[in-house]
């Protein structure tokens, strides 16, 4: 059976563990934004910055952030899975891409993945979803997510009718000491 949001809403202790990882299944009652050619965008949950996450009638997964930029980030609901139990620092992973490089994200990843304050609940974090759900690791998360992001040709707009921009972001990890340290 494949993942879903309402399969995963299903298994509260999952749930909880996946809010460890900075992602909520509570939704905004109130619509921020509008998706082209969507009348009502499904908003299957948040992050903690104040990003929607929106499951689109594709099945593909949709991240508005709160700062006005937006793309597909996953293929399936299950990729999305897989992604934040991997990567649980997906957006840093587009905020250091330097405009969209997949080496730039790579290295990010490593990074980022060097300098968890909280590594072993990441990791227990990780083993219970994963077992839990039955859920496959993600073969290459940060391909994956550079793929979605790159081929996204979702047009998201505020309730003004401005566009959001790209996920990518122009910074690299040599734009951050802490990040450029890990990397070393």
């Amino acid at each position: 059976m494949p993942l879903t949001p309402e399969v995963l809403a299903a298994e509260g202790e999952v749930v909880a563990w996946l809010g460890s990882l900075d992602v909520s299944f509570a939704t905004d009652e109130e619509p921020w934004f509008t998706v082209d050619g969507i009348e009502s965008p499904r908003q299957i949950g948040s992050d903690g910055s104040g990003g929607a996450l929106v499951l689109l009638p594709s099945q593909n997964v949709l991240y508005v952030s709160s700062e006005g930029r937006a793309g597909i980030i996953a293929e399936s609901f299950e990729a999305f899975a897989q992604l934040v139990v991997a990567r649980p620092y997906w957006l840093d992973i587009l905020k250091f891409s330097a405009g969209g490089d997949l080496h730039e994200m790579r290295r990010a990843a490593d990074a980022l993945e060097a300098a968890l304050d909280d590594e072993d609940d990441v990791n227990e974090a990780r083993e219970q979803i994963r077992g839990s759900l039955d859920l496959p690791e993600a073969n290459d998360p940060v391909g994956a997510l550079y793929d979605a992001v790159a081929a996204s040709d979702t047009i998201v707009r505020a309730t003004d009718g401005s566009p959001f921009t790209t996920l990518f972001n122009r910074f690299s990890i040599d734009n951050s000491p802490m990040l450029r340290n890990a990397a070393a």
